[in-house]
């Protein structure tokens, strides 16, 4: 049976051209021990700079292109690590940021969407990363406490500045994509989803049909899933690798940005991204 082909590069917002294997920069916080697990604190600068730094500029070396972080990992100490880190790439690559979340400590993640605040952070972020336009800003969360209009808003209010290229969304709802686009052009919207966790199935087909990104956050799972070893040892590929291409695979405007700390296993996801699946290869993983 003949592999499939899909596309390796997506214009976020019509006008961004990224591959479609980025990287999270999350986990790179703490000491390296610290990292695993979803209750992994995020807080402090990783201890390891150096070889963050180097990783960082290595998957450039890849052909990364697309780099996500965000003022509440390691309060913004994120940040500033990928600012120093490709500083030397600035203008080959984009990096995604985000504001509307509050670490109160360690183990807290509370969304706050004040408009002003949002206004706030993003300067504290156009600091941090050393430059005088965001590529792409994200709602980190979207608040109850205040109108959605009001929050969009103040991200309209600095795109109209000049000050942030594109918006986004995180862990938003159809209709909550459709109630913000009335007030601000929409570029990417980014929502947990991967193999085992296909809850928002319904937003990846709203968001392909109109041109919008989607970058599903902790994009390989490799956990409970039967048809995954097998396809994968057809393919000579991990398990890992053939479940980005499976999300590859599942929409053009699909963008994985798997996080590590690895140089091998970052090695291992970018090459994801010339990673063939038949159509029954697909069918068997989607289940």
């Amino acid at each position: 049976m003949t592999n499939t082909t899909t596309p390796t590069i997506f214009r976020i917002g019509g006008d961004l051209e990224v591959r479609r294997i980025g990287y999270g920069a999350m986990r790179l916080a703490n000491a390296p021990h610290e990292r695993s697990g979803t209750t992994a604190p995020i807080w402090t600068a990783p201890t390891d700079r150096a070889e963050s730094i180097a990783l960082l500029r290595k998957a450039v070396e890849l052909g990364v292109n697309l780099f996500d972080t965000s003022d509440a990992y390691a309060l913004g100490a994120n940040e500033e690590l990928l600012a120093e880190a490709l500083a030397p790439h600035r203008d080959e690559v984009v990096i995604a940021t985000k504001a509307g979340v509050l670490r109160p400590s360690p183990a807290e993640w509370i969304p706050h969407g004040h408009p002003a605040y949002l206004r706030q952070q993003a300067e504290l972020s156009l600091r941090r990363l050393g430059t005088d336009r965001i590529d792409l800003f994200y709602l980190h969360r979207i608040d109850p406490q205040y109108p959605l209009a009001d929050q969009i808003g103040a991200l309209r209010q600095l795109q109209e500045e000049g000050k942030v290229r594109h918006i986004g969304l995180s862990e938003v709802t159809v209709d909550e994509i459709e109630q913000a686009a009335r007030i601000a052009p929409i570029a990417s919207v980014q929502n947990l989803y991967n193999l085992t966790e296909r809850g928002h199935d319904p937003v990846i087909d709203h968001t392909a049909a109109r041109g919008i990104a989607f970058v599903p956050y902790f994009p390989v799972s490799t956990g409970e899933h039967g048809p995954l070893a097998k396809v994968a040892a057809e393919l000579g590929a991990t398990r890992s690798q053939t479940a980005l291409a499976w999300l590859l695979h599942r929409a053009p405007n699909v963008i994985p940005i798997p996080g590590t700390s690895s140089p091998a296993h970052l090695a291992e996801n970018t090459a994801a991204l010339g990673l063939g699946l038949t159509e029954e290869q697909i069918e068997r993983l989607a289940g």
